[in-house]
């Protein structure tokens, strides 16, 4: 397959098989395609948004544990709907969640920007290096034959999804396993990352308003990162007509 041109090409060529939506009918994804990004390590912004989603974090857990929160409790079910046990395998709005009492992960200006919008507005976010991408993102429910580059005791190695499991992925191969888990290597973000590709992962009772409000933060926040930041929106969801949204040309 052509490798798309821009931002604009690879979203308008992205797609979800019918299955994932006969799995979950009120999954919608919310993609941004980000170019021009001027790439670097945490700094203070960084670390003040990331101490503002710990807040956050913070005062929603004030009266329940994690797993009643609302959009982190729509996703153990989804989880447990393809197999996967959510106790063992947690979605990465969890993940992080739990991981806000104790602290956020401290990476780099674009990891620490999307981590702290996924807290803030509970909602699974994804970030991959579109450089490494090989032809378009898709979300498939996988036959277990596609390859997943990951690093398992500190080294290199390639597993296979489970049969059924929800994995977004590429021509190469998985991106990202079990629907927002665990990302792969060769598409990871790093401080030299100058073009991403966001994913916004939204279940009900998430709304569409909240999900448009989460992305349109992190897409304001992005366009801080560079002079000549450029952002290609699309909005994927059962029934629904794409939603295309260009900005900073």
């Amino acid at each position: 397959m052509t490798e798309p041109s821009t931002p604009e090409r690879l979203l308008e060529e992205a797609w979800i098989e019918p299955a994932v939506f006969a799995l979950r009918p009120d999954y919608r994804a919310l993609l941004l395609a980000v170019d021009g990004l001027v790439p670097g390590p945490g700094d203070e912004a960084g670390e003040a948004l990331l101490q503002e989603a710990e807040a956050s974090t913070a005062r929603a857990l004030a009266d329940r544990p994690v797993d009643q929160l609302p959009h982190v409790a729509a996703w153990r079910e989804a989880y447990r709907a393809f197999g996967a046990k959510p106790q063992r395998t947690r979605n990465s709005l969890e993940a992080l969640t739990r991981r806000a009492g104790s602290g956020l992960p401290r990476v780099d200006r674009l990891t620490d920007l999307y981590n702290a919008v996924s807290v803030l507005h509970q909602i699974p976010l994804g970030g991959e290096d579109l450089s490494g991408y090989r032809g378009v993102p898709r979300l498939i429910r996988a036959t277990g034959v596609e390859v997943f580059d990951t690093v398992a005791g500190g080294e290199p190695v390639i597993e296979h999804p489970d049969p059924g499991e929800v994995v977004w992925c590429d021509d190469a191969g998985v991106t990202c396993r079990r629907w927002n888990w665990r990302q792969g290597r060769r598409t990871a973000l790093t401080e030299d990352t100058t073009t991403a590709l966001f994913v916004l992962d939204a279940l009900a009772p998430m709304t569409d308003e909240a999900l448009h409000t989460a992305a349109e933060d992190l897409a304001t926040r992005l366009g801080r990162l560079g002079p000549d930041v450029r952002i290609a929106r699309r909005l994927l969801a059962a029934g629904a007509t794409n939603d295309h949204v260009d900005e900073g040309e």
